[in-house]
């Protein structure tokens, strides 16, 4: 059986409940959740830092440069390299989904692919004919073409 206590318990949150409807149950959470977000630089900033840290001479002064930039010494070896390898474009290369073609870019796009799988067919009809050739030379079977010119004869 249940106690006289738990039935008083009972009883007060339900009446509770049904008292104040309109009343919020639970206050609204008053902490702000940061969105974390990429960073993006771009090639101009990228080779701005690169050359003040060419600059830098004495000992500590990078590290000076990276904690007021707020950036990692992985950015500097990353951006060393691209620039050496002369990928300057690539320094301010877009991330993310490339731009819509038009209408007529879309034609063109599917014309081309249209025409370089018509070129691959045509190639491998073209060996197969080939092969179908060299088969028959080998076999001592008549060829279509020497086979046309005898039924003509006839």
């Amino acid at each position: 059986m249940m106690s006289e206590r738990k039935k008083l318990k009972m009883v007060s949150s339900t009446t509770a409940s049904v008292a104040t409807p309109a009343a919020p149950s639970v206050a609204p959470d008053p902490e702000v959740h940061a969105v974390a977000k990429r960073r993006q630089f771009s090639a101009a900033y990228k080779l701005a830092v690169l050359e003040e840290a060419d600059r830098c001479s004495s000992p500590g002064a990078i590290g000076a440069l990276l904690r007021r930039e707020a950036l990692y010494s992985s950015h500097l070896t990353v951006w060393r390299r691209e620039r050496e390898a002369g990928a300057l474009a690539a320094l301010g290369a877009r991330r993310g989904r490339k731009a819509k073609l038009s209408a007529e870019q879309r034609r063109i796009a599917e014309l081309q692919s249209h025409c370089a799988r018509l070129e691959r067919e045509l190639e491998q009809a073209r060996t197969i004919i080939e092969v179908q050739k060299k088969l028959c030379t080998l076999l001592g079977l008549p060829t279509a073409a020497s086979g046309e010119s005898s039924g003509s004869e006839s």
